[in-house]
C-alpha cells in the first residue's frame, strides 16, 4: 500500500506542519512587502527566504545568514503543490521503480510551472527512512511530458519519506513531502537519542560544531571540519556548486532545513554554515561533500532546546 500523508508549508529552507492533501503537497509563498519606488526605495530580499526583505543594502537574513540581494520585483503570492506518481503504484524493495513529480500551481493545475536551477538542479529529491537512519539524494530530470522523473530502487522495505526541494521561477522556495510504504523485507529501525557530533567512515572524520548553545530563536553559526587519515582536508571539490550540502530533518520528519554554506576562499578543512531552529527537539544532520572524485555522506544527531530564559 502506498501511503501519501499530510503535507506541510515551507518558509523557504525550513518547513512547518500545515494542511493535508490526499495526493499533493501544498506550499504557499509568502508575499514580499512593497516599496515606494517613486521615493527612490529598493527591495533587498533573501534568495532563499523571500519573505525576509529590507530597504537597506548590506543586511543579512536573520534565518540563514545569507546576504540580502537587490530585487525590486515582489515575489508572487501563488500557492504550489507537487503531484507525485510512482510506477508501480505499490513500491517493493529491490524492484526498480519510476518516481514522477509534477509541480503545479494550486487551483490552476493545467498551467506549466517552470522551475529555477538552484544548486545546479531544478529538483533535489531527498529520500529518508522514517527513523532517519538512511539518507539518499536524487535529482529527477525533466521529461517531454512536462514532469520530472527518476529511476530508483528502495534497498529495504518499511516506512520512508520523500522530500522535493524546488523553486518555481519568480517564486519562493517550495518543499514537497510524501510518506510512502515500501513492501518487502523491512529495515530495522534505529532510535537516535544522544548528541553525536562526529562521523567517521573510510578514513574520513567530520566534526560538527556550533558557535552558540543549540537553542531555538537565534541565528547559529555551524562549522563542519573534515579530516582524512588524521590530516586536514584542504582540497575539497564543489558538490552542487558548493563545498558542502547539508540537510537537517526533525525526528518526526515534519521539519526540514536545507542549509547553505557560506562563501569562503579556501577549500577546507572547515565549511561554514548559518541556520536557525524554530522548534526544539531531536534533529538529524546529513552532510554531503566531494573529495578525491567521490561524494561522501556523513550524519550527525543533535538535540535543540527552547530559548534561554530571559
Amino acid at each position: 500500500m502506498l501511503a501519501i500523508a499530510s503535507l506541510f508549508a515551507a518558509t523557504s529552507c525550513s518547513s512547518d506542519n500545515a494542511a493535508s492533501s490526499s495526493a499533493t503537497n501544498t506550499v504557499e509563498t509568502p508575499v514580499t512587502s512593497t516599496v515606494d519606488h517613486a521615493a527612490g526605495g529598493h527591495i533587498y530580499s533573501c534568495p532563499m527566504h523571500l519573505e525576509v526583505t529590507s530597504t537597506k543594502a548590506g543586511e543579512k537574513c536573520p534565518k540563514c545568514g545569507m546576504n540580502l540581494e537587490h530585487t525590486d520585483a515582489p515575489a508572487n503570492s501563488k500557492a504550489y503543490q507537487m503531484k507525485f506518481t510512482p510506477q508501480p503504484m505499490q513500491l517493493v524493495a529491490g524492484q526498480p521503480a519510476k518516481l514522477t513529480f509534477a509541480p503545479q500551481e494550486t487551483g490552476n493545475e493545467s498551467v506549466p510551472v517552470p522551475l529555477a536551477v538552484v544548486h545546479e538542479k531544478k529538483i533535489h529529491l531527498i529520500i529518508v527512512s522514517k527513523d532517519l537512519s538512511q539518507f539518499y539524494h536524487e535529482h529527477p530530470e525533466y521529461t517531454a511530458q512536462g514532469d520530472y522523473q527518476v529511476d530508483y530502487t528502495f534497498p529495504k522495505g518499511g516506512e520512508f519519506v520523500l522530500f522535493q526541494d524546488y523553486t518555481p521561477t519568480g517564486a519562493g522556495h517550495q518543499l514537497g513531502r510524501q510518506p510512502v510504504t515500501v513492501q518487502g523485507p523491512k529495515y530495522t529501525p534505529v532510535k537516535f537519542k544522544n548528541d553525536d557530533m562526529t562521523w567517521e567512515q573510510d578514513g574520513y572524520q567530520a566534526t560538527l560544531a556550533f558557535d552558540k548553545p543549540l537553542q531555538t530563536g537565534q541565528l547559529l553559526g555551524m562549522k563542519i571540519t573534515i579530516n582524512k587519515d588524521g590530516k586536514p582536508v584542504t582540497n575539497l571539490d564543489n558538490y552542487l556548486g558548493a563545498l558542502g550540502h547539508v540537510v537537517v530533518i526533525s525526528e518526526d520528519t515534519e521539519r526540514y532545513l536545507h542549509v547553505h554554506p557560506n562563501d569562503q576562499a579556501d577549500k577546507g578543512p572547515a565549511i561554514g554554515f548559518n541556520t536557525n531552529f524554530e522548534a526544539p527537539g531531536l534533529y538529524r544532520v546529513f552532510l554531503q561533500f566531494n573529495h578525491a572524485g567521490k561524494i561522501h555522506t556523513g550524519d550527525f544527531t543533535i538535540n535543540v532546546t527552547g530559548p534561554a530564559a530571559s
